[in-house]
C-alpha cells in the first residue's frame, strides 16, 4: 500500500493493518524455520510497509494533538 493510501485512512484502519502486516511477518518467520524456502525480499517489504504506517500514525497523533 501507497503511503498517499495510508494518509487517507483512519488511525484504526492503520492499526488493523499494522496488526495484519504482523500477522504477514510471523508467518513469514515460521516458514523460514519450517523449510527454509520462504521468500526473503517479502521480509524486508512487510518491516518497511508497517515502519510506513506506524510514520502515518504518529504523523495523525502530532496533527490531532496539536489542535
Amino acid at each position: 500500500m501507497k503511503i498517499s493510501e495510508m494518509r487517507g485512512q483512519s488511525a484504526g484502519d492503520l492499526n488493523e493493518h499494522i496488526l495484519e502486516l504482523r500477522r504477514e511477518q510471523f508467518s513469514l518467520r515460521m516458514q523460514k524455520a519450517q523449510d527454509g524456502s520462504a521468500k526473503t525480499h517479502e521480509f524486508k517489504r512487510v518491516r518497511r510497509e508497517i515502519a510506513r504506517a506506524q510514520t502515518v500514525l504518529a504523523e495523525k497523533s502530532k496533527q490531532g494533538g496539536s489542535k
